[in-house]
């Protein structure tokens, strides 16, 4: 049933017009470069207005300035730490074969005994050959035995050992994911290959299931083809409803916001995506629309914090893209896109996602990324943080092209930079303020052109006391501890 113009006038009213949240993330309304005003002021600062703050850290939140690395891997607060856990080329299976490179989405899952485990997506595309250290092909677990990416699960005992083995291989640029209710991982090909395309064998562009406590789950892949089939980048569950919301990172045109929702009588569980359907339930695309009830084309219009849209859902003609690229298979009038559509977390009762940046290939304004908040009962979506183009990110201070994204165990998000220039770790607190947490040092450009491989992966340990994130390009993973505390 679509949002009527006086459901969504009344909704909106109803929440007020000022940006309040509540709940883990609070009011995340700032970045450096953000588009918002102070604590307390008024949080609809336009584009404008907004592009030279935030650019000096001083005094403000957060553990104080980042410490340059001697190792020149990982800059931090003092006071913090990091520990290499994997690292493609050096650490290797259980199996004795190289961990794979470009490591991804990740997400961290309590095991037995104190034992935290970690699915970790291998960002693979393209044939085997390609890459050096590919996701082994580990009998029983592969998809597409042409394809190189996969996820690997990573064990981290109470005692510091780490072991690491294949959750499932033989699938194509595996990017973000999500984690489900029912504690798996969900990791999403961002890629639209089609068999007998760069040397796949099998249709991609899929989102599959790994189940990070039982090996025996993850035998004989099968993709969740009720989910639609193009470049995915995240997925969440609504834990009440039962809906899957996806991400999708793709070009020309922009991607789309998708929602799934599952056949009358689908009980969620561990192995029942699977189960499922090629065409059970219903995937559409979200089509927003403002107050005044006009059509939304692009998020990129969006110029102001706190901006709110109310949302239909348009079914898919053609989930597995037979003929047309699922993007494709709109008018201009039908659906609403964005520019790299990336990280999604689940938390106050709705769907956090990224749109990265906005450039000449969107219609609205040019930005270095925004956060949005689907919110399922009112069926809206709020702008809660915007950036403004980064004028130099070279020069430490500013952010860009945000990505993955978590919720804070001590309030706020976390969020990982993928944009140009320095990349970093940086927070969002509840009253709306930002701070640095991390910085890439490891150079694999020169001197006089450094160049610095993205975040990703960015989530917190079970209990809380361990940050984990990648750095892609070699391909490693860290865990970060030390002084966390609530209100930083």
């Amino acid at each position: 049933m679509p949002l009527s113009r006086r459901d969504f006038t009344t909704r909106t009213a109803l929440a007020g017009a000022g940006v309040t949240l509540t709940g883990t993330v609070g009011a995340l309304a700032t970045a450096p470069g953000a588009l918002a005003a102070d604590d307390g002021a008024r949080q609809d600062t336009d584009l404008e207005q907004g592009q030279d703050q935030g650019r000096g850290h001083g005094h403000g939140p957060g553990y104080g300035p980042l410490v340059a690395d001697p190792a020149g891997i990982l800059a931090l607060p003092a006071g913090f730490t990091y520990r290499v856990i994997t690292h493609s080329g050096v650490t290797a299976l259980d199996s004795g074969e190289s961990t794979p490179s470009n490591h991804d989405g990740t997400a961290a899952f309590e095991g037995h005994r104190g034992v935290t485990l970690l699915v970790n997506n291998h960002e693979l595309k393209g044939p085997r050959t390609s890459w050096k250290h590919p996701v082994p092909l580990t009998e029983g677990l592969v998809y597409d035995p042409g394809a190189a990416g996969g996820c690997t699960v990573v064990e981290v005992r109470r005692g510091g050992e780490v072991a690491e083995w294949v959750g499932i291989a033989g699938t194509s640029t595996n990017c973000a994911g999500g984690s489900t209710p029912w504690d798996t991982w969900l990791t999403c090909e961002e890629n639209e290959d089609l068999a007998g395309k760069n040397g796949m064998t099998k249709d991609h562009g899929y989102v599959f299931e790994v189940d990070p406590h039982d090996r025996r789950a993850n035998l004989d892949p099968k993709p969740i083809r009720a989910f639609g089939r193009y470049a995915h980048e995240a997925v969440v569950i609504d834990p009440r409803q039962g809906h899957a919301y996806l991400t999708e990172d793709a070009s020309g045109p922009n991607g789309l916001l998708y929602r799934w929702t599952p056949p009358s009588g689908f009980r969620h569980g561990r192995g029942k995506l699977r189960t499922l359907a090629d065409d059970a339930g219903v995937l559409a695309a979200a089509k927003c629309f403002d107050s005044a009830g006009l059509f939304v084309d692009d998020l990129s219009r969006a110029t102001r914090i706190g901006t709110t849209y109310g949302v239909d859902w348009i079914p898919v003609p053609d989930r597995d893209a037979r003929t047309a690229a699922v993007r494709k298979q709109f008018g201009e009038a039908a659906v609403t896109r964005a520019r790299k559509l990336e990280g999604m977390w689940w938390a106050d009762g709705g769907a956090y996602f990224v749109s990265s940046y906005a450039r000449e290939e969107s219609p609205g304004a040019a930005h270095d990324g925004q956060v949005w908040f689907y919110d399922p009962k009112r069926r809206t979506v709020r702008l809660q943080v915007l950036l403004g183009v980064n004028a130099d990110p070279s020069v430490e201070g500013g952010y860009d092209g945000p990505d993955n994204i978590t919720v804070s165990p001590y309030g706020g998000l976390v969020i990982a930079e993928d944009g140009s220039g320095l990349q970093h770790l940086f927070g969002a607190t509840e009253s709306g303020r930002t701070y640095p947490l991390a910085r890439n040092e490891m150079n694999m450009g020169t001197a006089e052109e450094p160049e610095y491989s993205e975040f990703t992966g960015v989530c917190f340990s079970p209990d809380g006391r361990t940050l984990f994130v990648n750095i892609q390009d070699p391909g490693i993973m860290l865990a970060v501890t030390g002084p966390w505390r609530r209100g930083r």
